[in-house]
């Protein structure tokens, strides 16, 4: 059964400082929705305040993922609950390789006596790798420790395609990679689409979309989503920027200054 994301009035405070000013949002199961907006509009909050990052505080608003009030859940049971954040600056982990942290996300989500078998594992790990055009030696290697910043980005997406959550958010995935690697990168995130499969992509640049089609685009300004539409959105913004959003409903120019 598909999954759905509901972000209902959503206000987030860090330090005292009012970032998020009542976001609205709904991502089903089958759909892509890429979330725009020029820096510090709130866009990594966002991200950050779904998986409980406690920098951040919500101060109102709602966020249920199938009905259960994700905002009562800690960080661990969000990821059990099927949340995913592939995070704009992943974190290096050393003495845990990568293919013992996949493992253990997998086995994590399922019940006792139902682990994934070695053989198994190796096989689906193999085939995600071999889509991502990784260095099979990668799977020993410590978790992100001395990667490149293209190779951490394909190890989120990797990552991704091994746990399959039922709702992801993609913190510009495509920040830093080069055009080679964000085809790559691309075509791990298009495998991933299915009618059980939500996601959340945040970026900038409409290069990302050019390859991955987003069901919905949103644009973010000054702490909630000011406009909607379809893919011709996004192109239109990365024809004419985003003055004429802010000219068209009134928007001074600033931002809430927190975040890329």
């Amino acid at each position: 059964m598909a999954s759905t994301l509901v972000i209902k009035d959503l206000h987030v405070e860090i330090e005292g400082k009012e970032i998020l000013k009542g976001v609205n949002l709904e991502i089903k199961g089958g759909e892509i929705h890429a979330v725009m907006g020029p820096n510090g509009t709130g866009k990594s909050t966002l991200a950050s305040a779904i998986m409980g990052h406690p920098k951040y505080e919500v101060t109102s608003g709602s966020i249920h993922l199938d009905g259960k009030d994700v905002l009562e859940m800690e960080v661990d049971e969000r990821a059990l609950a099927g949340l995913f954040l592939a995070m704009q600056y992943p974190s290096e982990i050393s003495g845990v390789t990568n293919a013992d942290f996949l493992r253990s996300s997998i086995n994590a989500r399922r019940e006792e006596g139902n682990e994934i078998s070695l053989m198994k594992f190796i096989k689906e790990m193999d085939s995600k790798m071999e889509v991502l055009e990784m260095d099979p030696d990668m799977a020993q290697r410590y978790l992100n420790e001395g990667f490149s910043g293209g190779e951490k980005k394909r190890n989120e997406i990797l990552q991704l395609m091994m746990i399959q959550p039922a709702i992801a958010i993609l913190d510009e995935i495509d920040s830093g990679l080069d055009i080679d690697a964000l085809k790559i990168v691309s075509k791990g995130i298009n495998e991933m689409r299915s009618s059980d499969f939500g996601c959340m992509i945040i970026t900038h640049y409409q290069r990302l979309l050019n390859y991955i089609t987003p069901d919905k685009v949103h644009v973010m300004m000054q702490g909630r989503v000011v406009k909607s539409g379809g893919p011709e959105l996004a192109q239109k913004l990365e024809a004419e920027g985003y003055d004429w959003i802010k000219e068209e409903l009134g928007i001074e120019d600033e931002t809430v200054g927190q975040e890329a």
